[in-house]
């Protein structure tokens, strides 16, 4: 069968996935996972929708967390019954959305796997968030990932102040796709419409409360996610998505839900960092140092533009903030590592031990 020809590639399935995977693949054993509930596993391919779980053995091989499936990923599955099926392996992705893992050093989390765009909420007020916004879009270029600014909620705010707040995300993005849009009053959601092509892979990250739910259910045309309003009193949004879900819309073209997230643990890649504040990456090439950190050196370009005001006070001090976090996240990396194989070491140094003493 011509996986291009099937349901296959209405569930996004192309050529960077193709040449990932080969073409000799059985078509009756992919799937993509469209759901992840706490390493159970929803996956859909052309000739249903099933229940999954991993084998034994891929979680006892498992390094990390990024080596299990995410919402996105391709799989290859046995099936047990008409509703059940194993996950035997996962292939290779094209792209990634993860973040450092909560809680667990040194470790990745993968929030979906396989997107083309992905779009960065933030709604008016409370959750207007410039530096959380350079953070996602760090993520999502360090991922391969195409990032869309969305603003919501603009009923909320005038005409004039709509305009003021997509000017402050240009100057600090400038070159990125903003949108904003109305769920009251459908305000811009033709812009939006037009954003979505068939068959891509699209996600939807930013806070709980912001309006993602909200703005698929009208792309949609469907009420099937929860949603709740953000707080008058805090500002602050409602856990309302709890599972990262991936779902097909009437133009062909896929989204992802994702919960709402304020913490996005920046991890390894410099990629994400030089391209969202590329600025800084022009001004590092005119240091006197090769190696200068823009911290207090003699002849640092960067410092010197944010001394004139050529570079926003802001957005020096949020890339300092995120290249911080993700050499700290390598370190702790290399660290874990260094562990595991002097570990690996002494019980190779203890086994032959025992095997020479005849124990």
């Amino acid at each position: 069968m011509n996986l291009f020809n099937s349901q296959m590639k209405e569930l996004g399935y192309n050529s960077k996935i193709s040449e990932l995977i080969g073409e000799n693949v059985d078509h009756e054993e992919l799937a993509r996972v469209i759901a992840e509930h706490r390493e159970r596993y929803t996956v859909q391919n052309d000739e249903g929708i099933f229940s999954a779980e991993i084998t034994g053995n891929m979680r006892f091989s498992e390094r990390s967390r990024a080596d299990l499936p995410a919402v996105g990923d391709w799989v290859r599955i046995t099936k047990m019954d008409q509703q059940n099926a194993i996950i035997l392996e996962c292939y290779p992705r094209y792209s990634v959305l993860e973040r450092k893992a909560v809680g667990r050093t040194g470790e990745l989390q993968i929030i979906a796997a396989n997107i083309d765009h992905a779009f960065i909420v933030m709604a008016v007020g409370h959750d207007f968030n410039l530096n959380r916004m350079e953070r996602y879009l760090v993520t999502c270029r360090n991922g391969n990932i195409h990032p869309i600014v969305m603003l919501t909620k603009t009923d909320l705010v005038s005409e004039l102040e709509k305009e003021e707040l997509q000017s402050l995300i240009t100057k600090r993005a400038p070159g990125v796709t903003t949108l904003a849009v109305s769920n009251e009053t459908g305000d811009g959601f033709d812009a939006l419409q037009g954003a979505f092509k068939p068959y891509r892979t699209f996600c939807f990250i930013g806070s709980s409360g912001v309006g993602k739910s909200t703005v698929i259910n009208r792309l949609r045309k469907s009420e099937s996610l929860l949603t709740s309003a953000v707080s008058a009193s805090t500002g602050k949004g409602k856990h309302t998505t709890t599972h990262r879900e991936l779902m097909l819309l009437p133009n062909k073209s896929i989204v992802i839900d994702t919960p709402g997230m304020r913490e996005l643990g920046i991890a390894s890649g410099t990629q994400g960092l030089e391209q969202t504040f590329d600025a800084i990456a022009v001004l590092s090439k005119q240091c006197r140092f090769a190696d200068c950190k823009h911290e207090n050196e003699t002849g640092c370009a960067v410092l010197h533009a944010v001394d004139n005001g050529e570079l926003a006070e802001e957005a020096y001090q949020n890339y300092m903030k995120l290249r911080r976090e993700k050499e700290h996240f390598e370190s702790t990396v290399h660290e874990k590592r260094k562990k595991g194989r002097e570990f690996g070491k002494m019980v190779k140094e203890v086994s032959k031990f025992k095997k020479n003493n005849k124990f």
